[in-house]
């Protein structure tokens, strides 16, 4: 590594090279820091990557980093991009009501969440009893908001928040990935159908008061 890039090699960005990978930019500068892959500085302190490393790296490579399903890819995907929004959502209403230990309640409730939408995606038999599950745990996060005075509509956005991150990120799997449409369309129907349960039980919770 330095900043010093050789005419003789095509160079490409960080945000490029992790695109003709098929994978996210954070795996990639965590690759390059492990030394996995080679790259150079340039003055301002920017990864370039060398077309000729990314393109060996993928040859060697691809079968070890690369998931073997739709599914797995979304969950990849849908990890990272869900943790970046909640980051630079923080001030948002239904996020700043909350204290630490009712931030931590809704943390395991979204990791719970996440486990279950992949399990329901990966269901091909359509297993009623996922989203039977799914209903209980929108029962729960409803009890925590009602407990913590927050209004349904604040609730419901919190969710709807976590749905469009989950879609959006089915929507924009990369091309490299040979993704046919129909299995991404059934990839977000599935989303829908499990979030909907999720989202009655909600609202279900609040006619209830409990």
């Amino acid at each position: 590594m330095n900043d010093l890039l050789p005419d003789t090699e095509q160079w490409v960005s960080l945000a490029k090279a992790a695109k003709m990978l098929g994978i996210h930019s954070t795996t990639l500068r965590r690759w390059a820091d492990n030394g996995q892959i080679p790259f150079m500085l340039t003055p301002g302190g920017h990864r370039r990557f060398a077309l000729a490393d990314l393109q060996n790296f993928a040859d060697t490579h691809r079968q070890s980093y690369m998931p073997t399903s739709i599914e797995q890819q979304w969950a990849e995907r849908a990890l990272v991009q869900t943790r970046q929004e909640i980051s630079a959502n923080q001030s948002k209403a239904w996020m700043a009501h909350y204290d630490d230990d009712t931030r931590e309640q809704h943390r395991i409730l979204g990791r719970r969440l996440m486990g279950l939408t992949l399990q329901y995606i990966s269901d091909v038999n359509g297993n009623g009893t996922l989203l039977a599950e799914a209903s209980t745990l929108g029962e729960e996060y409803g009890r925590l908001c009602i407990t913590n005075n927050l209004p349904l509509t604040d609730a419901l956005q919190a969710t709807i928040f976590f749905r469009d991150m989950l879609v959006e990120t089915a929507f924009h799997l990369p091309n490299t990935a040979s993704i046919k449409p129909e299995a991404n369309l059934r990839l977000m129907r599935r989303i829908n159908e499990l979030l909907n349960a999720v989202h009655l039980a909600i609202a279900a919770a609040y006619e209830r008061g409990i």
